[in-house]
């Protein structure tokens, strides 16, 4: 190979790798969306806090419920740094200090935080609305500050009504022949 066609070949090489790039970021550009999704989620927060190395956010963690019942789920929430939401700070941090229901507005952010220096999740909290201040789990139940205690576990029981009724039946025997 002549030293002709080996500086084609880089050149041509360099060519595609730039062609890539430039690609790539147009792209990222074109796809670079601020709402990429947008809900809400329902639940207690159970952790909130303000950390990060270069960058402070505060990041936080709802544990999710349905249908009036906590599940296992969690969702991982930032307050965006580009916003000033004192408020929505406020009111997380007492939902979590007073163990309050609340229900957190969101939006998802795709090739918006590349650095996390918005914050560490991509799920930006919007705003927040508390739905039961009087919770059991809370300490100010029955709307008064002091320590009421909480519930530590749930129990639900399942009952099979076809065997429920042969044991109402065979007690029903039972005292007849009696």
């Amino acid at each position: 190979m002549t030293k002709s066609n080996k500086s084609t070949d880089v050149k041509f090489t360099m060519g595609v790798f730039v062609f890539l790039i430039v690609g790539f970021c147009l792209m990222a550009l074109f796809l670079n969306n601020e709402n990429y999704s947008n809900g809400e989620r329902i639940g207690y927060v159970t952790k909130f806090s303000h950390k990060g190395q270069f960058w402070k956010s505060w990041e936080g963690e709802l544990n999710l419920t349905q249908t009036g019942m906590n599940t296992s789920s969690t969702f991982n929430f930032s307050i965006d740094n580009d916003k000033n939401l004192s408020t929505v700070i406020a009111t997380i941090d007492e939902a979590v200090n007073k163990g309050w229901k609340v229900k957190m507005t969101y939006h998802e952010v795709r090739f918006k935080n590349w650095f996390n220096n918005r914050g560490e999740t991509d799920y930006f909290v919007d705003s927040i609305v508390v739905l039961d201040k009087n919770t059991f789990g809370s300490n100010t139940f029955l709307g008064n500050d002091e320590p009421k205690g909480h519930i530590i576990d749930t129990v639900y029981v399942v009952i099979d009504k076809a065997e429920l009724q042969k044991q109402m039946q065979a007690k029903k025997a039972l005292n007849e022949s009696k």
